[in-house]
C-alpha cells in the first residue's frame, strides 16, 4: 500500500508575545480497577508523561486505590489545539468536505514536534529527533496510508494561524485535503512566549 506524507512550513514573525502558565499539576486519587494506562487515556496523555511525573510509583505497573498520581495540567495549551481543530473543521465543512475527527494522540506527537523544533532549535518538518513526520507517527505507534504535517511559528492565537495556513497554498491543501480523516494540533511556546504550531493529519489503516 502506498504511503504519502505532505509537508508545508510557514513561519511568521510577529512581536506580540506573551508568556506561558502551565497550570499546576493535577493530583489525582487512584480508584479500584485504574491502571496507569487507564488514567492516560482518560486524561489524554502519555504514559512516559505520568511516570516521568511521578517518581513516588516505584513500580508504574503497581498502583493502588489511594495512591496519588500527578497528571500534567496543560488545560489551556489543549484548549488552544481543539480550538484550531474546530477552526480547520470550519473551513472543511465551507468547503464541502467532511469534517476530520480529533485525535488525542496525534496531538499528543504534534506537540512533541512542536516542542523539539524549540529544544533543538530548528523550524523544518525533518526533526533531528524523530526523522520525517512520517517516521515520527510510525515510531509513536500510529498506522495510516496518508499523512501530512503543517508547522508555523510565531501566530499568537488560533484563528491567526489557521488564517495564515488556509492563505498559503500548501498549507490549505492539506487542511482541505480529501483524504484525511484525522488530525492532531501541539502548540508549544518558547521561553519568550513565541507559539510553535504543528499539524499532523492521518487516513488511519
Amino acid at each position: 500500500m502506498n504511503k504519502k506524507v505532505i509537508l508545508s512550513s510557514l513561519l511568521f514573525f510577529t512581536m506580540l508575545f506573551q508568556n506561558t502558565v502551565y497550570g499546576a499539576n493535577l493530583a489525582y486519587t487512584v480508584k479500584p480497577g485504574d491502571s496507569l494506562w487507564k488514567i492516560s487515556v482518560k486524561n489524554e496523555t502519555g504514559i512516559s508523561e505520568l511516570i516521568s511525573l511521578n517518581p513516588q510509583l516505584k513500580n508504574p505497573n503497581l498502583i493502588y486505590p489511594g495512591n496519588v498520581v500527578y497528571i500534567p495540567n496543560i488545560q489551556d495549551i489543549k484548549t488552544a489545539e481543539n480550538e484550531v481543530i474546530r477552526l480547520v473543521n470550519i473551513q472543511r465543512v465551507n468547503n464541502g468536505l467532511p469534517k476530520l475527527t480529533a485525535n488525542w494522540q496525534l496531538s499528543r506527537i504534534a506537540r512533541y514536534k512542536s516542542q523539539d523544533m524549540i529544544n533543538k532549535n530548528y523550524f523544518s518538518h525533518i526533526s533531528p529527533t524523530y526523522g520525517s513526520p512520517f517516521n515520527m507517527m510510525e515510531t509513536f505507534g500510529l498506522k495510516f496510508s496518508a499523512a501530512g504535517e503543517n508547522i508555523a511559528m510565531g501566530q499568537q492565537t488560533p484563528s491567526s494561524v489557521v488564517t495564515a495556513w488556509m492563505n498559503s497554498p500548501g498549507h490549505r491543501a492539506n487542511i482541505l485535503n480529501p483524504s484525511y480523516t484525522q488530525i492532531g494540533v501541539g502548540l508549544a511556546k518558547n521561553k519568550s512566549g513565541t507559539c510553535y504550531w504543528t499539524q499532523m493529519f492521518i487516513k488511519p489503516l
